[in-house]
């Protein structure tokens, strides 16, 4: 099993990023995936999930309305686009099942900062 998140970087307040997690080893295309950031001296929270059709998607609080998930199974990628980027957001990103039943990849490191 392997998850690679890719996509992060350096951003202005209200600028955007598309972060992507390909995922191999595993049923992706059967499997809810879900994103997670985990901010410095914080606990890693839940951002998003996504059903394994691709619909039905959920957000945390913090991120309704900002953030989209979607899936490509045929690709076995994840995304996260990421609009109207905060301060706030800065964190490491992880994708994982939403039971966190796979190891974590090395994330995706999303700074925003003017």
């Amino acid at each position: 099993v392997q998850l690679v998140e890719s996509g992060g970087g350096l951003v202005e307040p209200g600028g955007f990023l598309r972060l992507s997690c390909a995922a191999s080893g595993f049923a992706f295309g059967m499997s809810s995936m879900s994103w997670f950031r985990q901010a410095p001296g914080k606990e890693r929270e839940l951002l998003a999930t996504i059903p394994s059709d691709g619909f039905n998607t959920e957000y945390a609080d913090s991120v309704k309305g900002r953030f989209t998930i979607s899936r490509d199974n045929a690709k076995n990628i994840l995304n996260l686009q990421m609009n109207n980027l905060k301060s706030e957001d800065t964190a490491v990103y992880y994708c994982n099942t939403p039971w966190i039943t796979l190891g974590w990849g090395q994330g995706t490191q999303v700074t925003v900062s003017s």
